[in-house]
């Protein structure tokens, strides 16, 4: 669904690999998710990357389950080692799963999906990707969970900064089938997917936390 040579993470040995922008943008991250997240629950984290981010919030949440998924085996072998590195026992084993490839593979979860994270994905995957994402989460929630992109975004079909202007056609060199997303065409896919009109929430490096609720 991406390429994997957009993101390369540090080896920060024992097979932990560390992506340095994880270190920025946990914190505001968590913040949002504190204050949406349903009680309980399974989080659902699709493209883990290196699994730094279940390592840092998982813990803080045990009141739920944490499901970092990724395609790449490096990616899901880092996962499972900051899991036990930090000793969060409620990260579950870390799977493999391609957005794209219906249904999603979750069977015998602990307890229900209440969440979806893409952090960072959709804009380093097709429209096709995100599309499908957004239907398979309205599936896989249970009512009142959360849908949560966290990313640049455009606004009215307009950047929103310059940086991510310059981000974005940077992304577009790379494949053309990338970009940043317009946030109105995302949410008009989501309500048609049954989720509710967003919470959108401003975050550093101009980027957005944006929250649909399942209805």
């Amino acid at each position: 669904m991406t390429d994997k040579r957009f993101f390369e993470p540090l080896d920060h040995g024992n097979g932990r690999l560390h992506a340095p922008a994880t270190s920025r943008n946990r914190q505001p991250i968590y913040e949002v998710l504190r204050e949406h997240l349903p009680q309980h629950g399974t989080i659902l984290e699709l493209a883990c990357g290196t699994g730094e981010h279940a390592a840092f919030m998982a813990p803080k949440f045990k009141a739920h389950h944490w499901l970092p998924t990724d395609l790449e085996r490096d990616h899901l072998v880092s996962a499972l080692t900051w899991a036990k590195y930090v000793g969060a026992s409620n990260i579950l084993t870390p799977r493999k799963l391609d957005v794209m490839q219906v249904p999603w593979p979750l069977d015998t979860l602990p307890s229900e999906v209440t969440a979806v994270l893409a952090i960072n994905l959709i804009h380093i995957a097709p429209v096709e990707a995100m599309q499908t994402l957004i239907r398979e989460a309205a599936r896989v929630l249970a009512p009142g969970g959360i849908l949560y992109f966290y990313g640049p975004f455009k606004r009215n079909g307009e950047h929103t900064a310059a940086s991510n202007e310059l981000f974005d056609q940077s992304l577009k060199l790379r494949n053309p089938r990338w970009g940043v997303r317009n946030l109105e065409s995302v949410a008009d896919i989501a309500l048609r997917a049954q989720f509710a009109d967003p919470d959108i929430v401003e975050m550093p490096a101009n980027n957005l936390s944006v929250i649909f609720r399942k209805l």
